[in-house]
């Protein structure tokens, strides 16, 4: 595996910023999932190298995350702390998400639409920001965003301004840092250096503290008992929910670094490195957009960057962390606000009034649910609201451009046959691909534009390159209809994936013949009529 150098000093310092920052956030999450913060120490460590190394998105950052930590406290909870089976689901998660690459599920998630991204950066900087504000006034920050923001009426009666001013100053000296020095030190990490310095010397500020060290030991996997559907459960939640967190993350990693990150690479990246969290004792962990902006926004760029990163944290639970515990909470802080307003979609939101209400909305529900439910909710409901819309627009299109045709043909025999026969002869032609979301409204705009007494009814499809069950479904019922009321039914300009589908939907092409195109079909309806227009009927 060949390593990208040519961002060598980048990648060292926005790994090494990016590891201060994940320090603080893989303990408490390690302590949230009821596991201790050892474990989440070790799975920041696991999951971070070995994601990057194997991963498919060169600058993102992984390890323990929020939606993640979820699932492990409530696993933790039904198997009564039970340590063995719940590192067993962990290293399950990563062999079921290596799985997932290896099928080529990663695909799927680009097809998320911008509105739904654009909300759910919005979001995520939204609540970086929210989670700080205690911090910087001096106060405990709680646990979720809505504890933290019904902790700050009080944490804004009782600021304490030393805490307050070294965090303002910190996030002032990352905005003022000159382009120049940033070359060689980024802003960031200049700023943690000096914040904690002046701290050291000169305040009395809350800070990490002591942070406990040591090797992991081997973790084997526990099959068997009564509880292995719950951990087999678990397994799948974790390998699902930390796949679509990792590759959300990716494409916001895409968007800050113009690049394109490969998503299966990245789901078997992740899954490795689950699995050797799960083996040493790590909880499970995922593509971390907080971490990952850290590290952009320092000159990380590769996956040397995540390695580093890695390396940094089993620096510390190695014996380095009496040097970490004095990093001041409110430096952090500062850092992780600028972080939240780099994070913030402003582009879109300065023009967002511009474009289509429908996407704004989208965007303002994605960015509420992302704030105040969670990640995948917020994008699952984006998605799917999304979706919705795209096939009422596709629909709508599909059920315009189903027109009665005798205005709108090209060929003069066309249209004189159509003039001779202009009562007895109905000609619809179908454009795009037809789908579910105009079936419904199919056999009713025939009907309602068919001429009174028309006795052959012409379906073309030759610009339809597909169609799906239910418009299969709603040709077979205009067929019925044309039956019905003794009408003979032609189609028309049949490619052979479409006329597949309504030969296997229906045990044979429904209506009464199938023509090359729309002037063959108008050929055989006058022969039919002139052979007898009376008796199409009987027929």
């Amino acid at each position: 595996m060949k390593f990208d150098l040519s961002n060598l000093r980048g990648d060292i310092t926005g790994g090494v910023t990016a590891g201060v920052v994940a320090l603080p956030l893989a303990l408490a999450l390690g302590v949230a999932s009821g596991l201790g913060p050892m474990a989440g120490l070790y799975g920041a460590i696991a999951v971070g190298f070995f994601a990057a190394l194997f991963g498919g998105t060169g600058a993102q950052i992984s390890g323990p995350t929020g939606p993640m930590v979820v699932v492990l406290a409530g696993l933790f909870a039904s198997l009564s702390g039970d340590a063995a089976l719940i590192f067993t689901a962990v290293a399950l998660a990563g062999l079921l998400q290596v799985a997932f690459g290896v099928l080529g599920l990663g695909h799927y998630i680009r097809l998320v639409p911008y509105p739904v991204i654009s909300g759910f950066m919005t979001g995520i900087g939204a609540i970086i920001i929210i989670l700080q504000l205690n911090p910087l006034l001096g106060h405990e920050a709680p646990g979720g965003t809505m504890g933290a923001l019904g902790n700050l009426p009080a944490a804004l009666a009782d600021i304490h301004p030393a805490n307050l001013l070294l965090g303002l100053g910190t996030l002032a000296m990352v905005y003022s840092w000159p382009a120049r020095f940033g070359r060689y030190l980024p802003a960031p990490l200049a700023a943690l250096i000096a914040g904690t310095l002046i701290a050291y010397f000169a305040l009395d500020v809350p800070v990490l503290g002591n942070i406990p060290t040591g090797l992991p030991e081997l973790q084997l996997p526990v099959f068997g008992g009564d509880q292995l559907w719950l951990v087999l459960e678990a397994a799948l939640v974790l390998a699902v929910l930390g796949s679509l967190d990792s590759l959300l993350t990716s494409l916001v990693a895409d968007n800050m670094t113009r690049e394109r990150h490969h998503s299966n690479r990245e789901l078997i990246g992740q899954g490795i490195g689950n699995t050797a969290a799960g083996l040493l004792g790590g909880i499970a962990g995922a593509g971390a957009t907080m971490r990952t902006v850290v590290n952009i926004r320092s000159g990380g760029s590769t996956r040397l960057s995540g390695m580093i990163h890695a390396l940094v944290l089993l620096a510390v639970a190695l014996g380095l962390g009496p040097l970490a515990a004095n990093i001041p909470l409110a430096v952090l802080a500062g850092i992780l606000v600028k972080v939240g307003l780099d994070i913030i979609d402003w582009k879109y939101l300065k023009r967002a009034h511009h474009g289509p209400r429908w996407d704004l909305a989208l965007m303002a529900l994605v960015l509420v649910l992302t704030i105040f439910v969670d990640l995948i909710t917020a994008v699952g409901v984006g998605v799917v609201l999304a979706a919705l819309a795209f096939v009422k627009r596709v629909a709508s299109l599909q059920i315009a451009r189903l027109r009665n045709l005798p205005e709108h043909l090209d060929s003069p025999a066309d249209r004189a046959i159509l003039e001779r026969h202009r009562d007895r002869i109905a000609l619809f032609g179908f454009s795009g691909p037809l789908s579910f979301g105009a079936a419904a409204d199919l056999g009713h705009h025939v009907r309602e534009h068919s001429e009174a007494g028309s006795r052959v009814l012409i379906l073309d499809f030759s610009a339809v390159p597909y169609l799906d069950l239910s418009a299969a479904l709603a040709v077979e019922t205009i067929a019925a209809d044309a039956r019905d009321s003794g009408q003979l039914l032609y189609l028309a300009g049949l490619n052979e994936a479409v006329g597949d589908v309504l030969a296997n939907m229906n045990g044979g092409l429904p209506g009464d013949g199938a023509y090359r195109d729309q002037s063959e079909a108008l050929r055989a309806a006058e022969a039919a009529l002139d052979r007898g227009g009376d008796l199409l009927a009987a027929a």
